[in-house]
């Protein structure tokens, strides 16, 4: 791709871009494209996800620039479209999240190395399947939490809620969509067996661990690292070794 100048505003992407080989094509990032560490450390930051500097993109002279439904705002990727072509992904699900990434691959012209990407995810993905076919575990009712104050959980249309149910967990707000609102009180009125905190985008720790753990004592607490549940690029290759690990600490 000679002359190529992509701009990434998805931190996921940014990575897919990583690891399709792209460290000379892509010229900038956003300020919470942290993976990798040397493209954070080194390519031109465009502002952050929802407040994008339109100049700083224009003196980069894209020829791509890739963005997201959900992550960037809409009047911001229009102005985008007036200098140069915006690629704008939109997943809720694993499958969708595949089909991106061969789509991203033919457009940045690295097809093969996208399409074997695939592959390797959905190898990774079968033998989850395989280790959860071997371990039979219960079937969990679970919550998965992205926000405090308010506390705010996943609805049936999001990726997230799609990897929950690929660790055999039943999302207890499944019953919703994108990411409703909730309280303690609601969780425990659902039964909830499992509540799972994430890492991002509000970054849980133990003392919320603690302090939740004492509203729920009948409910298993654990963190969650949000990058494997959410980051919907060439992380997923990692992410069912992850589940597996997770699922196993859920029922021990």
């Amino acid at each position: 791709m000679a002359g190529a100048s992509i701009i990434s505003l998805v931190p996921s992407i940014t990575e897919l871009l990583y690891d399709l080989g792209l460290s000379a094509e892509v010229t900038g990032i956003t300020k919470f494209c942290i993976h990798p560490d040397e493209w954070f450390r080194t390519k031109t930051r465009i502002g952050g996800t929802k407040n994008v500097d339109i100049e700083k993109v224009k003196a980069l002279q894209p020829t791509l620039i890739i963005a997201n439904k959900e992550e960037n705002v809409k009047a911001q990727v229009d102005s985008l479209q007036e200098i140069a072509p915006v690629e704008v992904t939109d997943i809720s699900n694993l499958e969708e999240a595949l089909t991106m990434i061969e789509t991203i691959g033919k457009l940045v012209h690295r097809q093969e190395q996208a399409t074997s990407m695939v592959r390797t995810i959905r190898q990774s993905f079968h033998e989850l399947e395989q280790f959860r076919a071997k371990v039979s575990y219960p079937t969990t009712r679970a919550c998965y939490l992205i926000w405090k104050q308010p506390y705010m959980t996943v609805g049936s249309d999001t990726m997230i809620h799609d990897l929950l149910q690929r660790c055999g967990w039943i999302n207890v707000f499944g019953d919703r969509k994108r990411y409703p609102e909730i309280d303690v009180e609601q969780i425990r009125q659902t039964d909830c067996e499992l509540l799972l905190l994430s890492s991002e985008p509000y970054p849980f720790q133990q003392k919320h661990f603690d302090e939740l753990q004492q509203e729920l004592p009948d409910t298993k607490i654990l963190l969650a690292d949000g990058e494997m549940f959410s980051w919907y690029g060439s992380r997923l290759q990692h992410a069912p070794a992850y589940f597996s690990k997770l699922i196993t600490e859920t029922y021990h």
